[in-house]
């Protein structure tokens, strides 16, 4: 290609990153958007021309990529805090309060405020100006990689503008969907016949979690920053206002709404503005947040448990209404959790008529003392489920009657378990509840488990529904032409997947123990559970006090797992699958303790040639490792394939040992398990 060609490529790029920047985060466009759509139709023309040059951060590379498996695991570098709640004036002021007492300090405290997005939260992380990866919040420490959703999302920079940008920066902040944007897309859905999204909060949710990217960038997803995490390679402003302006002035849009304002006044007087103006808004919020200005500050109030103590949400009233408790019953969800469940006489509340509303679980009944015939306050604030918030004693009926939880799943009849110090009570027929059935039979199918291919979703619940599976070891009985008749599925379909069930009955029992799908036994628990014990039928047969000898395991996973393996119906379905040939190498019973990598954490990277991923993994979690999704300070080593990208680098600025998968393998053979 000839040098014009090239220079007019790196130009294009500039002038729409330029264009972006004035769109989404100055909100002043300079050009109409049929130039800006000649602009882009331009830089695709020379890119699919000249396909060598395009770049993961070229403007043309939102459209999305091919649609993934599963989310992997993202550790962020810097954890993700939730926010303290206040609901009144009086919970604001005592925030103030303790701020003042933490400080030390008189006189007023300047707080930075924005709009509390209904949204959901997201980590960007940038090395040199360039987005490398998306994570949601998960747990706070751990969450789910998106990235390649992300990219699609017009408003997210791929590259931030300028040449002093650190070298590494975690961005937080909300990806959300405005109000215009969800009723279109909900408009389009009604047309096409298609289901519409409950609410924009729901919208931007499940946009995020596609697996399919070009889903995803068919969304009118939009995205506010409002802080950072990780920051390395720069010196960050010393007030938060000031970090947003860094962040605004690098490309990231931040809400226009933020301000800084004097003291416990300001917040209250902010507050007031917010709620007037909250339905003009164009995009959802229900509440406000305040947030400490000074960097320094926030440093000395620090955080206690997953909350800083210098930041806190305002959150709006939530809209009640009165209505009648017409009966109360339980509904068993995919987990088997018991959820006692109000129904109503239909009340218009929270835009919406409501006919049930969520009781929780059966101390919550108790506390609040419903009973079927009383008048109650009905909740709906924003939230997809309306729940009952007190009773009005004074109206309460002489028939009025008292809520009993069943002792016996009302679906399967199988026994009602409930841990002490526990809310929730569960049907303990994981295997055999109808009301769990496609849960099951999905987890036990899932890659991780019993990887059998080309069984998804949708698949499961036609057999489920078709009456052709009941239990997971029904999928052994299947036969090809039962397949063939379904629909989407063919002659050859149903061969393949035949022949990847027959496939799937040679495994490993710590993947059979996590495929069970008992309650918090996952893929690590499941794995210390075979190497402790050896053996299925004595990890069966096995009391409390023995499980709780395996390390990590406590009392209350250790009666999840002598629940799971007493009920009748579990050991039926567990037989049955023995019998249909599942069958796994024998493991000699050790503890964690006595394995090499115990403690050790390894991260994947590259291209492995003799191994695959998820080969590499199992293996080094047979010897006690953990693996994870990303490199930190805490990594021990990373095993590097060929290709090996931006987690070889990080590794190596953090002096961390990098190995070879000829190396690995030297050590797994050591270890016993290749």
């Amino acid at each position: 290609m000839s040098a014009t060609e090239k220079a007019r490529i790196a130009e294009l790029r500039r002038q729409i990153e330029y264009h972006n920047y004035r769109y989404y985060v100055l909100d002043d466009p300079e050009i109409p958007d049929a130039e800006y759509d000649r602009l882009l139709r331009e830089l695709q023309d020379l890119e699919t021309t000249h396909p060598a040059l395009i770049s993961a951060d070229s403007p043309t590379q939102r459209v999305g990529a091919a649609p993934l498996r599963a989310f992997a695991e993202a550790v962020h570098a810097a954890p993700m805090l939730s926010l303290e709640n206040a609901f009144s004036d009086q919970e604001v002021a005592d925030f103030d309060r303790r701020v003042h007492e933490r400080l030390k300090i008189e006189g007023d405290i300047e707080y930075s405020c924005e709009p509390k997005l209904d949204g959901l939260a997201i980590s960007l992380r940038f090395e040199n100006g360039r987005l490398v990866q998306a994570a949601t919040r998960g747990d706070g420490e751990r969450g789910e990689e998106v990235t390649q959703n992300v990219r699609t999302i017009a408003s997210i920079p791929l590259r931030l503008r300028g040449g002093d940008v650190p070298a590494i920066m975690e961005v937080r902040g909300e990806v959300f969907m405005t109000k215009t944007g969800f009723e279109a897309m909900n408009a389009a859905a009604r047309e096409k016949g298609e289901k519409v999204f409950v609410n924009p909060r729901n919208a931007a949710a499940g946009s995020l979690r596609q697996l399919d990217p070009r889903v995803t960038a068919q969304r009118p997803l939009a995205f506010f920053s409002y802080g950072v995490g990780l920051v390395e390679g720069i010196a960050m402003p010393d007030r938060h206002s000031a970090i947003l302006t860094s962040l605004r002035e690098w490309g990231l849009p931040v809400s226009r709404e933020q301000q800084c304002v004097i003291g416990i006044a300001g917040c209250r007087a902010y507050y007031a503005e917010m709620a007037k103006r909250r339905n003009a808004l164009p995009y959802e919020i229900d509440g406000v947040v305040y947030k400490v200005d000074r960097i320094d500050q926030q440093q000395a109030l620090g955080s206690v448990s997953r909350a800083p103590r210098w930041a806190l949400a305002h959150k709006f009233p939530a809209q009640e209404e009165l209505t009648r408790v017409v009966d109360i019953e339980v509904q068993v969800g995919r987990t088997g959790a018991l959820t006692p469940v109000a129904r109503l006489e239909p009340v218009f509340v929270g835009g919406v008529t409501v006919t049930n509303a969520t009781l929780h679980n059966e101390d919550e009944v108790r506390r609040k003392d419903v009973r079927i015939g009383d008048t109650v306050i009905v909740r709906r604030a924003g939230d997809v489920i309306p729940e009952v918030v007190s009773v009005v004693l004074d109206r309460r009926p002489d028939d009025a009657r008292v809520f009993q939880m069943p002792a016996h799943c009302p679906v399967c009849g199988s026994d009602i378990t409930r841990v002490e110090g526990e809310a929730i009570a569960r049907c303990s027929g994981g295997l055999f509840c109808a009301a769990q059935r496609k849960e099951s039979i999905k987890h036990f199918a899932s890659r991780r488990a019993m990887d059998i291919e080309g069984l998804g979703d949708k698949l499961v619940e036609q057999l489920v529904e078709s009456g052709l599976i009941g239990t997971v070891a029904d999928l052994y009985a299947l036969k090809n032409e039962q397949l063939a008749n379904l629909e989407r599925m063919g002659d050859k379909s149903a061969e393949n997947l035949v022949a990847a069930i027959a496939h799937s009955r040679s495994t490993t029992l710590p993947r059979f123990l996590y495929a069970l799908g008992m309650r918090e036994v996952g893929e690590a628990t499941a794995l210390a559970l075979a190497n402790h014990f050896g053996d299925l039928d004595a990890l069966m047969q096995a009391d409390v006090d023995r499980l709780q000898q395996v390390p990590d395991v406590g009392p209350i996973v250790a009666t999840h797992v002598v629940d799971f393996f007493h009920q009748p119906h579990n050991q039926e379905v567990i037989a049955t699958l023995r019998a249909a040939g599942i069958h796994w190498p024998a493991i000699e019973a050790r503890g964690l303790t006595e394995q090499p990598l115990a403690g050790k954490t390894f991260v994947l990277t590259g291209t492995l040639e003799e191994l695959t991923r998820d080969e590499a993994k199992a293996h080094l979690q047979t010897l006690g490792a953990k693996v994870s999704g990303s490199v930190s300070k805490r990594t021990d080593c990373v095993v590097a394939g060929s290709d090996a990208g931006s987690k070889l680098t990080r590794a190596k600025d953090l002096g961390i040992q990098v190995i070879s998968e000829t190396e690995l393998l030297r050590m797994l053979r050591e270890g016993g398990v290749v």
